[in-house]
């Protein structure tokens, strides 16, 4: 089974980018849709991003045109890069499989978009 890491959080002004990396352990081929995800404190953890095997990528509505999510199977990586980030996308983000499955939570990585 995959052990997840996220990295590439960090702090970024208003307008800013970043692009966040996730490892797997194993194979996520084998695991099949992979996503991102993000909790904003007080806040439910939500889906912000997910890629089929087959390299289909859906986003939120907040997000659209603004994130890329992309996968490499043969690295066993699945990268988000984040443009135009906003207040709003300060949050831990997670990746895991879609949908989510239980013990593939990470420790995610911090997001913070401040001036």
């Amino acid at each position: 089974q995959a052990r997840l890491v996220e990295s590439g959080g960090g702090l970024v002004q208003p307008g800013g980018s970043l692009r966040l990396s996730c490892a797997a352990s194993g194979s996520i081929a084998n695991v099949g849709d992979m996503a991102w995800y993000r909790q904003a404190p007080g806040k439910q953890r939500e889906l912000v991003a997910s890629i089929t095997n087959g390299n289909i990528a859906s986003y939120l509505d907040l997000v659209k045109g603004r994130f890329a999510v992309f996968r490499d199977n043969s690295k066993n990586t699945v990268t988000l890069e984040m443009n135009s980030l906003n207040t709003e996308d300060t949050a831990v983000y997670y990746c895991n499989a879609y949908p989510a499955i239980p013990h593939y939570w990470g420790q995610g990585t911090q997001v913070t978009v401040s001036s």
